[in-house]
């Protein structure tokens, strides 16, 4: 039986993690088996750009720190060597981060996850991965409206043309 120091520290750990969980946009499971150390290292870095965390945590303590907030839908994600990213801030760019590496990577793998407080299978986590940046659908969006802004000019001008030549 563990001691009663351990047990606390354990409590501990699951309280804090339920905590960080509460305010997380996005909360990633991933099977780390097959990367190095330095592949590990990298990837840290580029989540810690995009003010995210990487940890290698429990399954167990994973899982209970889940359900204290009432989350069960990850339960089977849980099962092998488990890696959690959380960021507080975004969810895209730590989510297209773990994406490209899965992509490059063949035995990193997305197990499942919670954006905003909704658990995303697979599928609909690598669908928003996909998806451009908020930067570049802004660019986008400028891009359509200076397109029709030129036409309706180009459309003006015609008018103002015909009216002259009348």
């Amino acid at each position: 039986m563990a001691s009663e120091s351990i047990l606390k520290q354990k409590e501990e750990e699951v309280k804090n993690l339920a905590e960080k969980f509460k305010t997380a946009k996005i909360i990633l499971i991933a099977d780390y088996r097959g990367i190095t150390v330095e592949d590990v290292t990298k990837l840290r870095n580029s989540l810690r750009d995009t003010k995210s965390d990487y940890k290698v945590i429990k399954n167990n303590i994973v899982k209970r720190a889940l359900n204290a907030n009432g989350e069960n839908g990850l339960d089977e994600a849980l099962e092998g060597p488990t890696a959690v990213i959380t960021s507080e801030e975004d969810y895209l760019q730590p989510l297209k981060i773990i994406y490209k590496y899965s992509k490059d990577n063949e035995f990193y793998k997305i197990k499942g996850g919670i954006v905003e407080g909704k658990v995303m299978s697979i599928e609909e986590l690598i669908t928003l991965a996909k998806l451009p940046s908020r930067q570049e659908l802004l660019g986008m969006l400028a891009g359509g409206l200076l397109g029709a802004i030129s036409k309706l000019a180009v459309g003006l001008d015609q008018v103002r043309l015909q009216k002259e030549n009348a």
